[in-house]
């Protein structure tokens, strides 16, 4: 166990010195210089076979800066899709830096019709591949069409996908789509923590620097009890997310709870900053919108809330 966290905090590490370099690099070059697109990847694919804790590590660093790098889509659900079901050659391709996007179940109207694809998928991540889960199937497909859209969250590109009797490539059968699901929902949840962590940071920051009444802000009860409730949602939400990859109730509870978190601390550092808080320039506004698109992308908190509602509110066994 020792090791592993030794693992993460020195990936840690190495990407955050990298997104600071590099902030404009590809992910072509992510891939080559750091080895992030085969983080989940086996070791003979060319990955670097780790796992949920080096995954949770990057993915924070991620959510830290608002990259729009495809990390969540890319390196976590497909590279998590193309394992389970043994497809070799995906698997190298996504190590070497191509990404790809994951359509899951109900996020669109496909139909798989023997080995052609039909329909829409109104919203999709981006990525030069296109994966989906259809007729009970992994398939590659190429879409007819891409309509890109503008997004209030620029660091997360969203695109409208339109297949019109496509022939497809199988990858296998569609049995581990609830996993990858829930691992990306695990990536999203560790993302959620670095931005928040990133906003509290910068409320503590200008709550230092900024006086009134000849002293700093911080300095005042209502604005320390602000922060002091913001580090316990961030710390809450980290604990969350650290065991979110472990199973579908962790996931879940993640989805939620780091979710709500992040809209809360988002909102909050503006209110700590003021009026410089809601200009464009400030960089607070980012996180907000990534906050507010990231409470949609695989569902709202009360979504993970109805998927838990059964486990929670399962009577308990009897007793002999």
């Amino acid at each position: 166990m020792i090791c592993r966290v030794a693992l993460a905090d020195e990936l840690r590490a190495a990407v955050r010195a990298y997104l600071a370099g590099r902030p404009d690099a590809s992910w072509q070059d992510f891939a080559r210089d750091v080895g992030i697109a085969g983080l989940l990847v086996p070791e003979k694919h060319g990955g670097a076979g780790c796992g949920a804790a080096e995954m949770a590590a990057v993915a924070e660093e991620l959510g830290r800066v608002l990259s729009p790098h495809p990390f969540l889509q890319s390196a976590v659900m497909a590279a998590s899709a193309a394992s389970a079901c043994g497809a070799d050659e995906l698997l190298e391709a996504l190590a070497g830096g191509t990404s790809a996007a994951v359509v899951l179940p109900g996020d669109g109207s496909l139909r798989l019709d023997g080995d052609v694809l039909t329909g829409v998928v109104p919203y999709a991540m981006d990525g030069e591949l296109v994966l989906a889960y259809a007729g009970g199937a992994l398939v590659e497909a190429v879409p007819t069409a891409r309509t890109q859209y503008v997004t209030m969250d620029e660091s997360r590109p969203l695109q409208r996908l339109h297949f019109d009797h496509v022939p497809v490539r199988r990858l296998g059968d569609g049995a581990a789509w609830e996993r990858v699901r829930d691992l990306g929902i695990a990536a999203l949840a560790a993302e959620q923590v670095g931005g928040a962590q990133r906003c509290l940071d910068m409320a503590v920051s200008h709550a230092k620097s900024r006086h009134q009444f000849g002293r700093p802000i911080g300095s005042f009860q209502a604005i320390k009890h602000k922060l002091a409730d913001l580090l316990l949602l961030v710390e809450s939400a980290r604990s969350a997310a650290g065991a979110a990859a472990r199973d579908w109730v962790a996931a879940a509870v993640a989805g939620s709870y780091c979710t709500e978190a992040y809209l809360t601390v988002a909102g909050e550092n503006i209110q700590v900053h003021g009026g410089i808080g809601i200009t464009w320039e400030h960089p607070a506004h980012r996180y907000f919108k990534r906050a507010t698109s990231d409470a949609q992308l695989f569902g709202p908190p009360h979504a993970h809330r109805a998927r838990l509602a059964p486990y929670v509110l399962a009577p308990a066994p009897h007793s002999g």
